[in-house]
C-alpha cells in the first residue's frame, strides 16, 4: 500500500500544478447593412436626401455635430461613445462604435425620448432636432 501511494504521490503533485485557461467573452462584431457603393442618380436627376434614422445611421461625429449641433453630452465608452443632442421636443442619444472605414466611429443605434423619460418616434426626434 505505501509503494502504491509513493508510486501515485508525484503523478497527484503533478496534477495539482496543472493551469486551466479562462477564455473571455469577445465584444460582438455589429454589422450594418450598407451598400458599398453608393448609386450614381443620371445626369440632372436629384436624389432625396435621407431622412428620420436613416440620415442618422453609419454618420462619423463630426457629421452628427454639422446636423445637430454641439451635443449636450460626449461620452466616451470602452467599445464606443454616445453622443446625446437635446431640445425642446425631444433627446436623442446617438451611439458610435469603431465600425466604419479605417475603424472610424459611426452611429450604429439611436434612441430618443422627451425631457421627461416618455417614448417618442426617432424619426421625428431627428426631424425636430435639425430645424431648429
Amino acid at each position: 500500500m505505501k509503494k502504491i501511494c509513493a508510486a501515485l504521490m508525484p503523478v497527484l503533485l503533478l496534477a495539482g500544478c496543472a493551469t486551466q485557461s479562462v477564455s473571455y467573452p469577445q465584444k460582438p462584431k455589429i454589422k450594418l447593412d450598407l451598400p458599398s457603393r453608393l448609386p450614381i442618380p443620371p445626369i440632372g436627376q436629384v436624389t432625396p436626401a435621407a431622412t428620420g434614422v436613416d440620415a442618422v445611421m453609419g454618420k462619423e461625429r463630426g457629421a452628427l455635430i454639422q446636423m445637430f449641433g454641439q451635443p449636450r453630452l460626449d461620452i466616451i465608452e470602452v467599445q464606443g461613445r454616445k453622443l446625446q443632442f437635446a431640445g425642446k421636443q425631444c433627446v436623442l442619444d446617438v451611439y458610435l462604435y469603431p465600425e466604419g472605414r479605417n475603424n472610424a466611429e459611426i452611429a450604429t443605434y439611436v434612441d430618443a425620448r422627451r425631457s421627461d423619460g416618455a417614448e417618442v418616434d426617432r424619426g421625428q426626434c431627428i426631424s425636430a432636432l435639425q430645424t431648429r
